[in-house]
């Protein structure tokens, strides 16, 4: 029989009991244990709920509590009753509508529980004055009316045009209503309205019918040409935030959950807004939601997050999904990382894979350090030390290597667009990766690092930094790319309109412009270079929407009054390193995750936002910290990361972690990037890739600009960016059909195999056994010793291929030598050697 191990999970209303065994997993439903229900009306900060006016509404949250301390949603479940009657009317969906004034206790039960709360009804007889920004707008957001593939896109559609998402309800308004002399709306008779007829499929419309004459939002609108398109009046009240509820939860595969969405005003008053409001998934496949904020669950487990917006501001509901299979043992923890991470895989239900072995851990962490694969005595002496801290050891020599910062700085050169778009150029490109490589081999504070690089003045020669403010040139580029590979925020969207998923708009987008408004530039000690000068005065930038001039102004700060010679990079610098700045250590510390586990805390890396929340928000919180409190120190990151357990997982999974994408149960294989693939390549071969006016032994990964790209087809099928953007993405990792024939065929593959120098030739001449040349091979290419059948399989071939030579009496390199370079080019193309794993 055998053995197992309960764990509960909160099934749907009525309770559902998991057993789980080792060997397997098996579901059967239990008698229900709930512990009581719990009815969300709406209510902000304990006031009661008041429905206003016959157009509002109310959406209900039930949830059941479990005895184990679970919940679950019960909103369809439970059954409701209002007393006294006539006052409210709730559909099964938990909806409540008015239909006279007064005061009802609501009350839900299922089985032997109950829960009731008070809603008031006031205003039912009179329809309260419709705000076009606060009630028109959403509907058009809400439908998609003011999307960018329909009406709001910049032209227009059909002659009819909105602002992008309804940011501009006052230019919404005059295209609506004075507009072609308001030919679309039709007071005298408000159903025949152009607007009505074509949102319901009366007339042709090119997005179809939107809207049943029965829909509250069509009824809204309804009232609105009724009351005559008010716009509304200054002293309406406006939105000052949006919540929903619940936040979170851990709801079981295929489990539905109800959201409740509750508009907060500058009154004080609360409006439910859970059928106006937009709902969009971060993970279709693992929760689905549908326009009224039903959530359906998919089978996937991991965390998925559902985006709510109203007008421009926006709120995540977060939703962890069990596997619910028993974790019975996981490996030590050796730092704060692993406590957390295996905390999350505890909750999860989800058994983390093995710790990889030390040939393993040798490869993998040396790629992902200094972007090369361990050399032959390197991977003796520690396959043989048999220390138990050799691991950190190793980490601690990789870190001190030169071979650490050339290759983060090849990382950094592409993310900071070290581009040579002239030949003039190289002298400030080459100074500029040189100022890289330098500052990470001395570990110099990150914060110092940026501060120097944002605040650069003077002339490449004597100031390499500054060759990034020649890269990036426009004033646009500079504030958006310090934004997203400093801190984590694309500020692009926010240059035209406000920002679809996030609080920035126009005036945060100039006002952080304003920080690079006063760099002057004139020509420098050579051709080709400039000289980068603060020019002195007041520093401002205008907002094209609005003419006002904006001062310098911190994201999500208020602007900054600083004295005309003050030098406005030096106040961004200052606020970009302060250590309580939310920003900078969030974005370093998810960047440098990705680079060692293979995917981002959040993803993509750059892209940190309340509406892309991390998968695991407790360790990316206590990595920001970490990072800030080790004063910046990006080795002490690096080691932190490499000596975890969690890094040194094995990629191969188990039954149960196959799919996991998110929660870092296994290490997740991924291709070497270009350069560390063909120095890997040169490396087994023995045969250095030469780069024009490069001096030899340079390897890819020192490679300081983009040009080296053109005289290297490897590089370029390979993904190495051109340096275009600030952008990671520009790099590709994927794998296509002209890397494998390249890999196959190629004359470049074929001179490292044949060359007269080559490890084949060598070998063909060394008088050592087969066996320890075979041996030697897997230890260059994989870091491991061969198992005894790839051994058997070498000598083998080996023999082979020596009577097929015999008999075919061609001349030309030896057997052996043929032998081995088939042997090398195998080697090459297994996955094993192509992928960090």
């Amino acid at each position: 029989m055998k053995r197992s191990s309960r764990i509960s999970v909160a099934g749907k209303a009525a309770g559902l009991t998991l057993l789980f065994c080792v060997g397997g997993l098996e579901a059967r439903e239990l008698a229900p244990q709930p512990a009581g229900l719990i009815l969300q009306t709406g209510s902000v900060n304990g006031n009661p709920v008041v429905l206003r006016g016959p157009d509002s509404s109310q959406q209900l949250v039930a949830t059941l509590e479990h005895t184990d301390g679970s919940v679950s949603d019960a909103t369809r479940s439970v059954a409701y009753s209002a007393e006294p009657t006539g006052i409210v009317v709730i559909s099964p969906e938990g909806r409540v509508t008015p239909v006279g004034n007064g005061e009802a206790v609501v009350r839900v039960s299922l089985g032997d529980h109950q829960a009731e709360a008070t809603l008031r009804v006031e205003q039912i007889e009179t329809p309260l004055r419709i705000s076009f920004p606060n009630e028109v707008v959403p509907v058009f957001t809400k439908y998609g009316c003011n999307g960018g593939g329909c009406h709001g896109k910049s032209s227009g559609q059909n002659g009819f045009r909105l602002s992008l998402l309804g940011f501009e309800p006052q230019e919404d308004f005059e295209h609506l209503v004075k507009e072609a002399r308001g030919r679309r709306l039709f007071p005298a008779s408000p159903r025949h309205s152009l607007l009505l007829r074509k949102a319901t499929g009366e007339l042709p419309h090119g997005g179809g019918s939107r809207l049943g004459e029965e829909a509250p939002e069509y009824l809204t609108l309804l009232r609105w040409i009724e009351q005559g398109t008010p716009y509304g009046e200054t002293s309406d009240p406006v939105v000052q935030r949006v919540q929903v509820y619940p936040r979170e939860r851990i709801l079981p595969p295929g489990a539905e959950q109800q959201l409740q969405v509750t508009a907060i005003y500058s009154d004080g008053t609360a409006r439910d807004i859970s059928r106006v409001a937009q709902y969009e998934s971060n993970q279709k496949e693992m929760a689905e939601v549908s326009g009224t904020g039903l959530i359906t669950l998919g089978q996937v487990p991991g965390d998925a997050a559902v985006m709510i917006r109203f007008q421009e501001f926006v709120d995540v509901f977060r939703v962890t999904i069990p596997l619910g299979a028993p974790v019975e043992s996981l490996p030590d923890p050796r730092n704060f990382i692993d406590e957390l991470v295996f905390e999350k895989l505890r909750t999860l239900g989800l058994p983390p894979s093995g710790v990889c072995d030390d040939a393993t851990f040798l490869r993998r962490v040396t790629v992902d350090i200094t972007g090369r694969t361990p050399a032959l005595e390197e991977t003796r002496a520690f396959l043989a030390d048999e220390s138990p801290e050799k691991r950190a050891a190793l980490v601690d020599r990789l870190l001190e290597s030169t071979a650490y910062a050339d290759y983060f700085a090849n990382k950094w050169s592409a993310i900071l667009r070290n581009k040579r778009r002239d030949d003039k150029y190289q002298r400030g490109t080459f100074a500029f990766h040189a100022w890289l490589q330098e500052s990470l081999h001395a570990n110099k504070p990150f914060d110092r690092l940026i501060s120097e690089l944002v605040s650069a003045s003077g002339e490449a020669g004597r100031n390499p930094a500054v060759n990034w403010f020649r890269a990036v040139d426009q004033r646009e580029e500079q504030l958006q790319d310090v934004a997203q590979v400093f801190l984590g925020v694309r500020l692009q969207c926010a240059q035209c309109h406000h920002h679809p998923f996030e609080k920035w708009s126009q005036r945060d987008y100039h006002g952080f412009a304003a920080f690079f408004a006063q760099i002057g530039r004139k020509p420098g000690l050579q051709p080709g270079e400039q000289l980068v000068f603060h020019q002195y005065g007041k520093a401002s930038v205008r907002n094209p929407k609005t003419n006002e001039d904006l001062p310098p102004m911190p994201l999500g700060g208020p602007p900054l009054d600083l004295e005309p010679e003050m030098d406005p990079r030096l106040a961004l610098a200052d606020w970009m390193t302060a250590p309580d700045n939310p920003f900078l250590s969030r974005m370093l510390v998810n960047r440098y995750w990705k680079h060692f586990l293979g995917r981002g805390l959040v993803e993509p890396e750059d892209d940190i936002r309340l509406t892309n929340p991390p998968t695991n928000p407790k360790l990316l919180d206590a990595l920001a910290g970490h990072f800030t409190e080790s004063g910046f120190d990006l080795k002490k990151l690096v080691r932190t990361i490499c000596t975890s357990a969690t890094y040194q997982l094995e990629a191969l999974p188990n039954q149960h972690n196959t799919g996991d994408r998110q929660n870092y149960s296994r290490f997740f294989p991924r291709r070497l990037a270009a350069e560390v693939l063909l120095d890997a390549v040169d490396t087994l071969t023995g045969v250095p890739t030469l780069f024009s006016g490069q001096p030899a032994g340079v390897r890819a990964v020192q490679l300081p600009d983009d040009r080296f790209n053109a005289d290297s087809y490897f590089l370029t099928v390979f993904g190495r960016p051109e340096m275009d953007s600030a952008c990671e993405c520009e790099r590709t990792n994927d794998a296509n059909l002209a890397q494998s024939l390249h890999l196959l065929n190629s004359k470049a593959i074929q001179d490292k195999l044949t060359h007269p120098q080559g490890v084949a030739a060598v070998y063909a001449a060394d008088p050592r056994p087969d066996v320890e040349k075979v041996e030697e091979l897997y230890l260059r290419a994989f870091a491991r010793w061969p198992s005894g059948d790839e051994i058997r399989v070498a000598i083998e071939y080996l023999e082979k291929k020596k009577r097929d030579v015999e008999n075919s009496g061609a001349e030309g390199p030896s057997h052996q030598q043929i032998a081995y370079e088939d042997m090398l080019w195998a080697l090459i193309n297994t996955k094993e050697f192509l992928f960090n794993h």
